[in-house]
């Protein structure tokens, strides 16, 4: 991503502007932008040689500070962008969830009404036979008794 080149004459509108920062410039310790403003006339009408050493050190601070938020912006950009995917990613897992677990409740709901209606069928059988048919249905974990040994014969009568 390209970024624009440093413009001092934005950094002076921004720093000449009203209220509790009025004359201030972030991020470069206690510069005005008065004083921003004669280091960049100075740096447009002169000669190099003639900029003083503070506001070129100044100027070159204000580089490397932009050249670092340009690194720190790119390095943000790039996790956004990650964070962004992941999202999404993220965002279709859910939706895959939300979609298995609709069909999962529909099959339930079909094995539900199979299950009412062998119920019925069986009941009604056991009702037009006119016999007493043992209940099909045991509830959950109940086994029908288990016939035990035959008694003994009886003994002789003599």
């Amino acid at each position: 991503m390209t970024h624009p080149e440093f413009d001092s004459d934005l950094w002076i509108e921004v720093g000449s502007s009203s209220g509790p920062e009025k004359n201030r410039v972030n991020g470069l310790s206690n510069t005005t932008a008065d004083n921003l403003r004669s280091a960049y006339s100075v740096s447009t009408v002169e000669s190099p040689q003639s900029i003083s050493s503070s506001q070129s050190k100044e100027f070159v601070a204000l580089q490397q500070h932009t050249a670092q938020l340009t690194e720190k912006y790119d390095h943000l950009s790039a996790e956004y962008a990650q964070l962004k995917a992941s999202h999404a990613e993220q965002k279709a897992e859910s939706e895959q969830l939300k979609a298995s677990q609709a069909q999962q409740r529909v099959e339930y709901e079909q094995q539900r009404a199979a299950y009412e209606e062998l119920r019925e069928m069986v009941m009604n059988m056991a009702t037009q036979s006119g016999t007493c048919v043992p209940n099909p249905f045991w509830s959950y974990n109940h086994q029908p008794p288990l016939p035990g040994p035959p008694p003994p014969p009886a003994p002789p009568l003599y």
